[in-house]
C-alpha cells in the first residue's frame, strides 16, 4: 500500500509538472476548422467578406479515427485564408465522426482551434501529455500517401472547444494582412469551470471583468443596457475572449447560447473605420446586430464596435472594432 501511495504521489507531482510546461506551439493560432451542413454558401458569402487563397477541394479521401474507432471515407472541404489564419471548411459525410457530432449538436460553426507542431514526434509527446492529465483523443484525421495530419481533443465539453494540432510541413505560406482577427471570442455560462479546467491543463487562469452599461449601444437598432462578465486568454495569437452573457436583456451573446449553444461566438476583426467598415458590410447584405463602444469616444484607450450578422452563413459572428489609441 505504502508503495502504491508513492506511485500515486509521484504521479500526481509529475501531472502537474506536465500542466506547467505549456508547449510554445500553443502560442499561435495557426488554423481553424469549421464545420458546416452545406459548403458553398458559408465559402461564398466568408469570401465576398475578406476570405483570400480559396480552394474548393471537393470530395478529398481521408482515413482517421473517432473516438479510438478507426473509420474511412470523403469529406467534402475548402481551404482559405483570413490575413494569416488558415480557415479549413468542412462538410462532413454523415456518420460516425466528430464533426457530424459537432453539427448535430450546435450547428454551423467552428469547431476546432488548430496548433501547428513542427514534428509527429512532437505531436505523439502532447498527445501522452494530454492522456496523463486525463484527455483522450477526440477524432484523427489524414490522408493516405501524406498531407496534413489533425489530432483533435476531446476537450469540447468541459473546455467548450475542441482543441487541435496538426502537422503539416508542406503547409503553404499564408500573407499576414490586417484582416486577420485580433481574437476569437466565446460564449459560456460559467467562467470559473471553464478557466479552472484549461488550468489543470496548463494553460493560463483566465484574467476575469466586468462590462458595464454604456450610452449609445444598441440591439437591433434599439438602446441596450448591457451588463456581463468576461474573461481573457492572452498566452495566443489571436487572444482569446470569454463573455458570460445574462439572458436579458436580449443580447447577441444570449442569442448564440439559445442558437448553438456554448462555444465560438465570434471572430474580431480591426478597422480603420467602423462607419465605412460596416457600410461595406451592408452592401453585401449585412446589417449590425449589436453595437457599443467603450471608453469616451474618439479619446485615447477608447473604441466603438459593431457585431455584424453574418451567423446565418457558418454560425459565426464578425465582430468590427475601431480602436482610437
Amino acid at each position: 500500500m505504502l508503495r502504491m501511495l508513492r506511485t500515486f504521489a509521484v504521479f500526481t507531482a509529475m501531472a502537474g509538472v506536465c500542466a506547467a510546461q505549456l508547449p510554445d506551439f500553443y502560442k499561435k493560432v495557426a488554423r481553424v476548422t469549421w464545420v458546416v451542413k452545406s459548403i458553398d454558401a458559408p465559402l461564398q458569402g466568408w469570401t465576398a467578406l475578406g476570405l483570400t487563397d480559396v480552394r474548393d477541394a471537393g470530395e478529398v479521401p481521408f482515413v482517421g479515427q473517432y473516438r479510438g474507432k478507426a473509420g474511412s471515407g470523403t469529406v467534402h472541404a475548402a481551404t482559405g485564408n483570413l490575413g494569416g489564419l488558415a480557415v479549413d471548411m468542412l462538410q462532413p459525410p454523415p456518420g460516425d465522426n466528430a464533426f457530424s457530432a459537432f453539427l448535430a449538436e450546435h450547428g454551423d460553426g467552428i469547431f476546432s482551434i488548430v496548433h501547428q507542431v513542427g514534428s509527429l514526434e512532437e505531436m505523439e509527446k502532447e498527445v501522452a501529455r494530454m492522456r496523463g492529465l486525463g484527455v483522450a483523443v477526440l477524432q484523427t484525421l489524414g490522408q493516405e500517401g501524406g498531407g496534413p495530419v489533425f489530432t483533435y481533443f476531446d476537450t469540447g465539453a468541459q473546455g467548450k472547444y475542441v482543441l487541435g494540432l496538426m502537422y503539416w510541413p508542406a503547409a503553404p505560406p499564408l500573407a499576414v494582412t490586417a484582416q486577420r482577427p485580433t481574437h476569437i471570442a466565446f460564449v459560456i455560462r460559467e467562467l470559473a469551470p471553464v478557466s479552472a479546467y484549461w488550468a489543470k491543463l496548463g494553460f493560463p487562469a483566465m484574467s476575469a471583468g466586468h462590462a458595464m452599461p454604456r450610452a449609445g449601444h444598441t440591439y437591433h437598432g434599439k438602446p441596450l443596457a448591457l451588463a456581463f462578465d468576461v474573461g481573457w486568454q492572452r498566452h495566443t495569437q489571436p487572444y482569446f475572449e470569454w463573455i458570460i452573457p445574462p439572458q436579458t436583456p436580449a443580447n447577441c451573446y444570449a442569442d448564440t447560447l439559445k442558437a448553438h449553444g456554448e462555444g465560438i461566438h465570434h471572430l474580431g476583426f480591426q478597422v480603420d473605420d467602423l462607419a465605412q467598415t460596416t457600410a461595406a458590410y451592408g452592401k453585401l447584405g449585412h446589417q449590425p446586430v449589436q453595437t457599443g463602444g467603450w471608453g469616451e469616444d474618439g479619446k485615447k484607450n477608447s473604441g466603438r464596435y459593431a457585431y455584424m450578422d453574418t451567423d446565418a452563413i457558418g454560425g459565426v459572428t464578425a465582430e468590427v472594432i475601431q480602436a482610437f489609441n
